[in-house]
């Protein structure tokens, strides 16, 4: 029996929340938590430490791999770590509770037993800031990195005799593991990026404040009591529609037979031109005016194939394509309402209330009645087997709910101020464009945006976002104007855009050979095409990046590293790359590399800046006491890192992670004076 419209709306209204909720149930489900991130250290991050330290703990959330990789880097770049064990699992002082990002909200996870690898130290060289640095790989594959910083203030001790300072490498299988298990790059349509290391933090998040409530209150939580209490109700309404119209049926059946029978005098006519002519033919004849009363069904007609109907005063039936029934129209003509046209086979309901039955024709033809019906059977059903998927929804979403997640994914983490807030770590790495300037050091989305040991500017697109310059090369020795759009996915030029580092983008250019690197910042017309003097005095290749932030549809910012080939035509004579030396000279100074950047860590990386012997008053540049961009030979895979916001024991202190092993070109934009140099060096990593 079918459904009233009404009941059927409110029926089917229902049944759809139930649905949604049970698929917001399913899709809320979390996976199994990852964990192993780094909970404290002793000494503390950023702590001062008077007296000498004989080893480093650092205490994570479950013991870290056999192969893991710790480096402990004095304030001169030389490495003073001896090796390092588990120590014994002991309570943590506060349990530590990590935010996740699942599904676009924080989910919280507490831990409360802290597993400590014990880093030994064999000498402080000397008083200022040491570096801790860890590469492992949790239980769940996702990698854990990060560092850690103590101040030492105390006397220098010496080195243990016949030790030398260590110059091993992390363990290739750990390091295969981490680009295995890595988190997307640049190419990733995300507008947020990781975080450097395991987001910890000791106060949730603004959007994780609601999780932490409903986790607190148990239960089925409210979608699953919403969408229960819907079915129920669902339920209810149709056994008493059900039981209401029980009695009725028979009777609106035997009504329906008569009136098919009283209207068994009004026929359709055929081949009248007062009528209007059907999909085959046939015509349905205008009633005559004047009957205002309530209209009788008549029964169907069968004229060549077309079954007509037709209806005295009563409202126009409205047009059904074969098969159909139709509803009437409350329109009128010359007093009476006029039969809409019906295509072949199909037959018209002039009663607006819905049809309990056919009516016989005379010919043995019945007019249909044809509304769509859903069966009490089936009907329960469905309704059943959504309780079902809801419930079986909930199951799932407490799956594992005191065990931990698992991937990449919900491993991201933010502070309420949107950076990533970590545990035991020196100012983490964060996505070089969502922040403002002097927040800390950071790479952009490259070069291990957040700490990932990952290049971007290898491709033309990225994101949905397309580098299209209007020429790909010119002249050598000659002033051109360089212009460019950034295309969406609209095929519109982006015009919103920004300001990271003072400036809305910063064009990079740089030869493949590694030689004629320039730092520029185009201009932006209305129209999206940006433009700069570009000159490049030798013949060959180059490479431009384009680094940008631009602000999309949904008003959400998207970090890009774009980069194009532009060509010098001429004899080009490619130069060597230098070998790797600690110090540069640029102009009138001379700039000291401290530090061993190795693979995959977060690798401490300082800059001494002096004049004639004696340390330069360096400047911030961009927001910045300066810029690091380092580009990888081969590929021209780019890296785009930013320091600590103050100077460390005199040093602009950045730190690298590379990629992969291989040969990187550096280039250090800083500024004394008023005015920007740039000091470049060769890499060897690995």
């Amino acid at each position: 029996m079918p459904l009233p419209p009404a009941l059927r709306r409110i029926v089917s209204g229902l049944l759809a929340l139930v649905l949604a909720a049970a698929v917001a149930v399913l899709a809320s489900a979390p996976p199994a938590a990852a964990h192993g991130t780094l909970a404290t250290a002793t000494p503390a991050d950023g702590s001062a430490v008077s007296r000498p330290p004989a080893e480093v703990r650092l205490y994570f959330t479950e013991r870290v791999a056999a192969n893991a990789y710790f480096t402990i880097t004095a304030p001169g770049g030389g490495r003073v770590d001896d090796g390092w064990t588990n120590g014994e699992p002991k309570p943590l002082d506060k349990p530590v509770r990590e935010y996740f990002l699942v599904d676009g909200k924080f989910e919280p996870r507490e831990y409360s037993t802290g597993f400590p690898a014990v880093v030994r130290i064999a000498h402080l060289p000397r008083q200022g800031q040491y570096s801790i640095s860890y590469l492992t790989v949790a239980s769940d594959g996702d990698t854990v990195r990060g560092a850690t910083t103590f101040r030492y203030t105390g006397a220098t001790t010496a080195a243990p005799r016949g030790w030398q300072p260590p110059t091993d490498q992390p363990d290739p299988v750990l390091i295969a593991a981490t680009e295995q298990h890595g988190n997307p790059g640049t190419g990733s349509t995300t507008s947020q990026s990781p975080s450097a290391a395991p987001a910890v933090a000791s106060s949730p998040p603004p959007a994780a404040a609601a999780a932490d409530r409903a986790d607190d209150e148990g239960g089925l939580g409210w979608v699953a009591w919403t969408g229960s209490a819907v079915a129920a109700v669902a339920l209810i309404l149709l056994a008493a529609w059900r039981r209401r119209t029980a009695g009725s049926t028979s009777g609106r059946a035997r009504a329906a037979g008569a009136a098919a029978r009283r209207g068994t005098g009004a026929r359709a006519r055929a081949g009248s031109g007062a009528g209007r002519r059907t999909g085959t033919g046939a015509k349905v004849t205008k009633p005559t005016s004047g009957n205002r009363g309530r209209p009788a069904a008549v029964p169907a007609v069968r004229r060549g194939g077309t079954t007509v109907t037709a209806t005295t005063g009563s409202p126009v039936p409205r047009q059904r394509a074969a098969g159909t029934a139709t509803d009437s129209d409350p329109r009128t003509a010359t007093g009476s309402a006029v039969p809409r046209q019906q295509g072949a086979g199909t037959a018209t309901d002039s009663d607006p209330r819905p049809a309990t039955g056919p009516a016989g024709a005379p010919d043995g033809a019945a007019a249909a009645t044809l509304r769509p019906r859903l069966s009490n059977p089936r009907l329960a059903l469905l309704v059943g087997g959504l309780v079902v998927a809801l419930v079986a929804g909930f199951g799932l979403g407490r799956v594992g709910a005191g065990d931990t997640r698992t991937g990449a994914d919900a491993r991201a983490g933010t502070s309420p101020a949107g950076a990533p807030v970590v545990a035991g770590q020196a100012m983490s790495a964060m996505d070089g464009h969502q922040h403002p300037a002097g927040t800390g050091p950071h790479s952009h989305p490259g070069d291990g945006s957040a700490g990932q040991a990952q290049v971007s500017g290898t491709t033309v697109s990225a994101g949905g976002y397309r580098l299209q310059p209007e020429q790909r090369s010119q002249p050598a020795g000659v002033a051109a104007e360089y212009r460019f759009q950034i295309i969406g996915a609209d095929r519109r030029a982006a015009t919103r855009f920004a300001v990271v580092h003072e400036k809305t983008l910063h064009l990079i250019v740089v030869g493949r050979d590694l030689t004629g690197y320039q730092h520029l910042h185009p201009t932006m017309a209305a129209d999206g095409t940006w433009s700069i003097p570009l000159t490049l005095p030798r013949a060959g290749g180059y490479r431009v990046y384009a680094d940008f932030s631009v602000t999309t549809a949904a008003g959400t910012q998207l970090p890009l590293v774009l980069g194009v080939d532009h060509q010098v035509p001429g004899a080009h004579t490619p130069t060597a790359l230098p070998p790797p030396q600690p110090q540069a000279t640029a102009g009138p100074f001379t700039v000291s590399m401290d530090g061993t950047p190795t693979v995959g860590m977060m690798s401490p990386t300082s800059f001494r800046i002096a004049r004639a012997g004696t340390p330069a008053p360096v400047e911030r540049y961009l927001g910045a006491y300066g810029h690091l961009v380092v580009v990888r030979e081969g590929d021209l895979g780019y890296v785009h890192v930013h320091p600590e916001p103050d100077l460390v024991d005199g040093a602009v202190k950045f730190w690298l992670t590379p990629p992969s092993p291989g040969r990187y070109r550096a280039f250090l934009d800083f500024q004394v004076d008023g005015a920007v140099h740039t000091a470049q060096y060769t890499i060897d990593v690995g």
